[in-house]
Parts: C-alpha cells; sequence; structure tokens
C-alpha cells in the first residue's frame, strides 16, 4: 500500500469512526489476500469518499446504515452503527433510520437493523430508550 495524504485521511477517518481496532487493527492484517481491499477502503471509500462535501458525515452515517440494512449485511451493520454514533448520529436518528427502512426495505430488514442497534447499545451501556413513545403507548419498560 502507497502511504500518502488520502491514505492517511481514510486511516485518520476509520480511527475516528471505529477507533484503533478498526483502523491500524484493520491494517495490521493486511496480507497479500486482502491488501487492495484494505488499500481500497482505507485510500477511496474513508479518505476520498466521505471527506466530500455535500453531506455531513452523520449524514453519510445515516445514508451508509439505510443501505447496509438494505442489503442485510448484519456485521456491517455493526460496524456503521459504532461509527455513527462516533460521527455523532443519535440513537433517536438511528432508531428513526431502522424505522424509515421497514417502509423500504421491509420488517426482517428492519428487525435486523433494530437487533444490531441494541447489540451496540448494550455494548457500550447506552440506553435504549430515546423519546419516550413506548412507555406513552403503555408498554412496560
Amino acid at each position: 500500500m502507497i502511504r500518502d495524504e488520502l491514505y492517511d485521511t481514510g486511516l485518520r477517518q476509520r480511527r475516528d469512526m471505529f477507533g484503533p481496532e478498526g483502523a491500524e487493527g484493520q491494517v495490521e492484517h493486511t496480507t497479500d489476500l486482502n491488501d487492495k481491499i484494505q488499500d481500497f477502503v482505507t485510500r477511496y471509500c474513508f479518505g476520498d469518499i466521505w471527506q466530500r462535501d455535500g453531506l455531513t458525515l452523520t449524514d453519510r452515517s445515516k445514508v451508509t446504515l439505510a443501505m447496509l440494512i438494505a442489503q442485510g449485511k448484519s456485521h456491517e451493520l455493526r460496524i456503521h452503527a459504532r461509527g455513527a454514533l462516533a460521527n455523532g448520529v443519535s440513537v433517536l436518528e438511528l432508531r428513526e433510520v431502522i424505522v424509515h427502512s421497514m417502509l423500504y426495505c421491509g420488517i426482517p430488514a428492519a428487525v435486523e437493523g433494530l437487533r444490531a442497534l441494541e447489540e451496540v447499545l448494550a455494548e457500550k451501556g447506552l440506553p435504549s430508550s430515546v423519546d419516550g413513545e413506548a412507555a406513552k403507548a403503555g408498554v412496560p419498560a
């Protein structure tokens, strides 16, 4: 891999979103088998596309989450739910992306998205109550 400004920017973005394990941890485990993918993800995905004007990082995180829900990519959903939180997307916004995805992606996809978010919130020790809607509807806590 060529270490240049684009690569360094991408690695910095990966670190900001996913911590050292999602940045250096991935790069340190680069092999001849996966080096092209790691280079592409670091350089072009996070060093270029995620840096473009026109969408904020929070917007990009929400769009990414919606697309991963649509594709049923549960592993990547968990990774990008963590990244979205790091980018400042609120739990309420994440919940609403998932609810909205139910209309266009279907109930099973939305349920998988919600399951991923619940796991990430639990791992981070964050509460899952966001707006009190369930309590207002009489749903027990």
